[in-house]
């Protein structure tokens, strides 16, 4: 049996708030290679689309040329849109 770490929201506020830093750390991770985005994800208590969201976002906030926002020129990235 193994142990996970739950956490437990104790007030009110329902939603979690990400910093623009918490957030690019997290993107990041995705491009490392052999990373999988649902792992990621998984590893931060969100839901795969949130991370592919943010992703999306950063890239659009970066530059359309930026290395790794290369990707979205992928088929397999575009199929996956």
């Amino acid at each position: 049996m193994t142990k996970q770490l739950v956490e437990v929201i104790t007030s009110v506020e329902r939603r979690r708030r990400w910093s623009r830093e918490d957030k690019e750390r997290l993107v990041a991770a995705t491009f490392e290679p052999g990373a999988s985005v649902s792992d990621v994800a998984r590893s931060a208590g969100i839901h795969a689309g949130q991370l592919f969201r943010w992703r999306k976002e950063l890239c659009q906030i970066l530059a359309p040329s930026a290395a790794q926002c290369k990707r979205q020129a992928d088929p397999i990235w575009r199929a996956w849109r």
